[in-house]
């Protein structure tokens, strides 16, 4: 064997599904072109039998064929747990049909007339998809805990990881979404590439279009360079928007066009430039919800929201409570020799942590520099009587049960006093209740306090 012919047989092998002559001449040119072995079908009878006798390293399938469409292939390889990546190809302007495709598990996909920069761009990141036996044990994050919900999590990560669509992680402060975000990154095939993470509510509203998109010299005063906004830093790589509930409408409207065109137009410039760019968002906040207030648009909460991945609140981990805090406890004691004792980690079991995971790492932290004698304390906690309500040290005491109501009576009474000692400045009150601006609006969510409070 020559060669030439040792690459074609080592070259990756793509099946493409058409019944269009023209583009599946175009399809095939151009990957040929980037050194593919390609192979043809015209519709989802011919592309099952292709599929079936022999290994592809890719699927690219039109959405309508005469005898159904890309969706059934895309079933067809799920349900037969092939190792194939599929994009799909879909009429100009159908988003219904290309999400509906990322729904069931594909890849990818591209909208006709077929750019072949895009198609380039797809085709290099599906055959770099790393193998599943390539990524385990390999992150350097780690989600804690061995509850249904937290495997139920995993299981979904690693799944979405081998996609392109975008990904929607709901859950309350602290339950790990960003650390979720990123083992998405970690498992994917832009696992090389930039990962930038934003806070979209820390980001003033005259400052988001030059932040998200960049600007150019002499756009607005100030302006003495080109630069970069955070799309073009993430180019080939993924873009976080954490708390994208925050988004102001007039933001979301530009934030749709950049995902649905992947181009984005700099403050004062004439043209738009491509960006390749996976998105995944968060909020701690029901964005559903959101969108029936009218506070956040629905189209966009669709194009976001293509795979929802849920985290769940520590208090719904409580089997889990114990191992987690151990393991936090291993790496934040460095080389000390400093143990829980067993009166503590009952206690850490009756929290309802409304910061989650966050909230209990920063407990321990408090109580290893609060310990003495190498074991942690109820005391060392801080936990009781205030944040427990009191109801162990003075049990049959009338209107403490359920915990959880009683503790969400105070915590509502002590937030409502801060706020009209502030005159419901929300700054302030967070200053006098010692948590964080941030903590301060979560839990007045979650209190359902509003300014009609006052």
């Amino acid at each position: 064997m020559n060669a030439s012919a040792l690459s074609i047989a080592r070259a990756p092998s793509v099946l493409v599904v058409d019944d269009e002559p023209d583009i599946l001449e175009l399809l095939e040119l151009a990957l040929v072109r980037m050194g593919l072995k390609v192979d043809r079908a015209r519709n989802v009878g011919e592309a099952v039998r292709q599929l079936g006798g022999r290994h592809y390293d890719l699927c690219l399938t039109d959405m309508r064929l005469p005898d159904g469409n890309g969706l059934e292939i895309l079933r067809h390889i799920a349900e037969r747990n092939m190792d194939v990546p599929v994009a799909v190809i879909t009429a100009h302007g159908n988003m219904e049909n290309a999400i509906s495709a990322l729904k069931v598990g594909a890849f990818d996909y591209l909208s006709k007339p077929v750019a072949l920069d895009q198609l380039r761009t797809l085709v290099k990141a599906a055959l770099k998809l790393p193998q599943p036996s390539a990524v385990a044990g390999q992150s350097a994050h780690t989600l804690l805990g061995r509850s249904h919900a937290m495997e139920k999590a995993r299981d979904l990560i690693e799944r979405v990881a081998r996609s392109q669509a975008p990904v929607h992680i709901s859950g309350e402060s602290g339950s790990g979404k960003e650390l979720a975000a990123r083992l998405i990154v970690e498992k994917s095939a832009r696992c090389d590439q930039p990962l930038v993470a934003v806070n979209c509510g820390a980001i003033p509203e005259t400052l988001m279009e030059s932040e998200f998109f960049g600007y150019r010299k002499g756009a607005f005063t100030g302006a003495d360079k080109d630069r970069d906004g955070f799309f073009q830093a993430a180019n080939g790589g993924t873009l976080f928007l954490d708390e994208v509930a925050d988004l102001p409408l007039a933001m979301q409207v530009k934030l749709l066009r950049a995902i649905q065109e992947k181009k984005v137009r700099k403050v004062g410039a004439t043209q738009e430039e491509p960006v390749d760019v996976r998105i995944i968002s968060a909020t701690h906040l029901a964005l559903a919800d959101r969108v029936q207030q009218g506070s956040f648009r629905q189209d966009l909460y669709y194009r976001l929201n293509v795979i929802s991945l849920p985290m769940p609140p520590l208090r719904e981990m409580r089997d889990d409570i114990a191992e987690i805090a151990s393991q936090l406890l291993s790496r934040l004691r460095r080389d000390a020799k400093i143990e829980f004792s067993p009166e503590s980690v009952q206690v850490l079991n009756r929290y309802d942590f409304p910061g989650n995971v966050r909230e209990l790492e920063n407990i321990i932290e408090r109580a290893l520099a609060l310990c003495s004698g190498g074991i942690i304390t109820p005391d060392d906690l801080q936990l009781m009587p205030a944040d427990m309500g009191g109801a162990e040290s003075k049990p049959g005491l009338a209107g403490k049960y359920p915990l959880g109501d009683y503790l969400d009576s105070v915590e509502r009474a002590a937030i409502l006093e801060a706020l009209n000692h502030t005159g419901f400045n929300r700054t302030a009150a967070a200053k006098m209740l010692g948590v964080t601006f941030r903590a301060l609006r979560y839990r007045m969510e979650r209190l359902e306090i509003t300014d009609n409070d006052k």
